[in-house]
């Protein structure tokens, strides 16, 4: 019982600590989405090679017609349901890193995290309107100008913060670790 009490102090003290950190500069937030359009473009590839798959298996056992077209690359190509299924992917992509962990992977590399002011994880909610209102990411010019959030944060209510290296492990297990050791 003793040492689940200590695991939640030691969690509100990360993110008393998540509370002191300032401000990704839009440089930061470039890096972490140059980063995040190659780990996109993996996870579409696979996303489309498991697309291509049900495709031709879907034409194997008759359940569609290949024969109009060129492959199961142009059916896909054609097709509104193909686009509305990539589409929800990197929205996944995106909503699940951001709710649940706070960072990407390109955002982890960067040492930058989203999150709400008083250091917590976003919501699923705020995640779908950061992405909603960010304008592929044009939305982030306003952090061109100092110590301010991005359009989408303002709209989604949360904020991108750079973190020092202490805190910049995966989920604050390194910190975690530490503190549990004293």
């Amino acid at each position: 019982m003793a040492k689940n009490n200590n695991a939640k102090m030691t969690q509100l003290d990360i993110e008393e600590q998540y509370q002191t950190c300032k401000r990704a500069s839009f440089f930061r937030r470039l890096g972490a989405y140059i980063y995040d359009l190659f780990t996109i473009s993996v996870v579409v590839f696979i996303a489309t090679l498991l697309a291509i798959i049900v495709v031709l298996i879907a034409n194997k056992i008759g359940s569609i017609d290949l024969t109009l077209y060129k492959g199961a690359t142009d059916f896909l190509g054609q097709s509104l349901v193909f686009l509305i299924y990539l589409s929800v992917v990197i929205i996944g992509f995106f909503a699940y890193f951001w709710s649940q962990v706070g960072q990407t992977f390109g955002m982890k590399i960067c040492r930058i995290r989203v999150q709400n002011s008083d250091g917590s994880n976003i919501t699923f909610t705020q995640s779908l309107i950061r992405i909603a209102t960010s304008a592929f990411g044009l939305g982030s010019f306003m952090a061109l100008l100092k110590d301010r959030n991005a359009f989408q944060d303002l709209w989604a209510e949360c904020e991108v913060v750079l973190l020092p290296k202490e805190l910049s492990n995966w989920k604050g297990f390194s910190t975690i670790l530490k503190l549990d050791k004293k």
